[in-house]
Parts: C-alpha cells; sequence; structure tokens
C-alpha cells in the first residue's frame, strides 16, 4: 500500500514528536501516539500509522545488535563484543547473541543495516566465488 504524501508527512511529524530531546524515542510516547491515531482515526491515518510503525521500527533496529556464532560463546567472549559494539554504537545498544551452526567458525554481528561478517562460510564462498571467476 503506498501512503501519500500527506500521511508520510504526519507520520514523521508524529516520530519527532516521539523522541525526546537528545532524539531518542520514549516508548510511552510512541504508545500515546499510536493510540490516539488509532482512536482518532484522521484522514489517512492507517497510512500514517503504518509509515510511524516503519519508522520507529527502523530505529529501534538501530539500537539492537545480533551476534550470531557457529557455537555458543563463554562469558568473557560475550562480554568482549558487547563492549566493542557498544563503543562503535553507544552504550544504549541491546545485544541478542545466537548459535548457527551452518557457519562453520567466526562470528556474525548486525547492527541495524550494519553487518560484519567474519565467519568461516562466508569466508570460504567467497574464496568460491573468486576462484570461479578466474577459471
Amino acid at each position: 500500500m503506498k501512503i501519500s504524501r500527506e500521511s508520510g508527512k504526519a507520520a514523521r511529524r508524529f516520530y519527532r514528536l516521539a523522541c525526546d530531546e537528545n532524539e531518542r524515542l520514549v516508548p510511552a510516547r510512541v504508545v500515546e501516539i499510536a493510540d490516539r491515531l488509532v482512536a482518532e482515526k484522521p484522514r489517512g491515518f492507517l497510512g500514517t500509522l503504518k509509515e510511524f510503525t516503519r519508522l520507529v521500527r527502523l530505529e529501534l533496529s538501530h539500537h539492537h545488535a545480533r551476534v550470531v556464532s557457529a557455537s555458543p560463546l563463554d562469558a568473557e567472549a560475550a562480554e568482549r563484543f558487547a563492549a566493542a559494539v557498544r563503543r562503535r554504537f553507544g552504550g544504549h545498544v541491546t545485544l541478542e547473541f545466537a548459535v548457527d551452526p551452518a557457519l562453520l567458525g567466526g562470528v556474525r554481528v548486525q547492527v541495524g543495516n550494519d553487518v560484519w561478517d567474519g565467519t568461516l562460510r562466508t569466508r570460504l564462498e567467497n574464496l568460491k566465488r573468486q576462484v570461479t571467476a578466474h577459471a
């Protein structure tokens, strides 16, 4: 569903209202704005609500890191990753650790749209592409 220009403007305005003076989302404001939109149902509110939700989801993804490894990380390694991610993106980042044996080895870190892939599987796939390209 394509939203109208007015709905997009309204959603961006509501998003700014949902942020504090440091431009961080305030969860209570997000809920209040969404509830008011649903209750009042202004013209084009579905498009506005959809775009507002997209903006909030996008912002939240920039403050959440997913660390995937081939085997479970010990407490020390997990803390090193947490410290490195928080240094890079600020102390407000939440971390999620997951295990994927298909990675073979190494670690993949994703924060929002940023991905650092140091897995053995990716390195082998890159090597395979290089070999087949030059063959």
